[in-house]
């Protein structure tokens, strides 16, 4: 049974030049205001801004009044953009806020795998140790602000890359499967030219560097791309490429389960959410590191 407590997600909030109809585009920064101030009003505790969404829309999102009326706190806002535009989004006036992890939006890898967008070749072309990346990850940790790892998805465009897994295949439907199973294939047919294996590499080591520069990683698996990701199986995928990037088993369960209790109002409630410490968890205690090998090695 869900609850006691139910955080509802209202809809993205996307500015001009979204890629998918289902994200409604945000015409301006009033725009913005009245559609969270509509969905709060239907009961929304959080939302989701997206890549295209301008600072002035941002601004007016998270400032808007309707937050201290029906909510009584800052609002939860996860947000999405380039890296380039990170800075420049923090300093729009808004308050802290959670934000998702960064890589481009994933294209088509088979209809164009040789050619990176502009957004990508800048990111090949990154260092992680250069200075914009480390002033950025420090403006991040000062200002208190999230990063949520979503490897799964990400890894099932890199050729050869992500594992077959039975459970996974089991879970789909017939056709979703002959879909997935074709979309892989295809990719690794490109496998020589792609890009995205050193992408791939280069988000592993920004994670670890957010990081060990003190900032807060939270991790999920974004059940989106062509179909390869599933929630469950996914959530565990996550933790074993935590692991890869550099991550202790340990460091990956804690990033996995108990950062993502340290939401900021409800960890001042309840500041062992997410952990084993709290009595209300203790009846879904983690199998031990041992068997959970052992499982997915049978």
């Amino acid at each position: 049974m869900a609850g006691p407590r139910i955080h509802v997600t209202g809809p993205y909030l996307e500015g001009k030049g979204s890629f998918t109809p289902q994200m409604r585009q945000l015409t301006d920064a009033e725009d913005a205001r009245r559609t969270v101030e509509y969905w709060i009003a239907e009961g929304a505790t959080s939302f989701k801004a997206y890549m295209n969404i301008t600072p002035d829309e941002l601004a007016a999102a998270v400032q808007s009044r309707a937050w201290s009326w029906a909510q009584g706190h800052r609002p939860s806002l996860l947000h999405r953009f380039p890296r380039g535009r990170c800075s420049r989004h923090r300093r729009s006036g808004t308050r802290p806020i959670r934000r998702q992890r960064i890589f481009p939006p994933a294209r088509n890898p088979v209809s164009a795998p040789t050619i990176p967008s502009a957004a990508e070749k800048s990111l090949l072309d990154l260092d992680i140790a250069a200075r914009p990346v480390q002033d950025m990850i420090r403006d991040l940790v000062a200002h208190h602000v999230a990063i949520t790892s979503t490897l799964p998805v990400f890894e099932t465009f890199v050729p050869n890359r992500a594992p077959l897994d039975a459970r996974v295949l089991d879970a789909m439907l017939p056709d979703t499967r002959i879909e997935y199973l074709e979309r892989r294939s295809s990719i690794s047919d490109h496998a020589a030219a792609s890009y995205w294996p050193a992408l791939f590499k280069k988000e592993l080591e920004f994670e670890r560097e957010f990081v060990k520069r003190g900032g807060l990683l939270l991790a999920g698996l974004d059940p989106t791309g062509y179909g390869g990701v599933i929630a469950g199986f996914g959530d565990q995928r996550e933790v074993e490429l935590l692991v890869e990037a550099g991550f202790t088993p340990l460091e990956a369960i804690h990033i996995a389960t108990s950062n993502g209790g340290r939401i900021p109002r409800r960890a001042r409630q309840n500041r062992h959410a997410g952990s084993r410490q709290s009595s209300r968890h203790r009846g879904a205690a983690r199998r031990p590191l041992g068997q959970y090998q052992r499982h997915r090695k049978g």
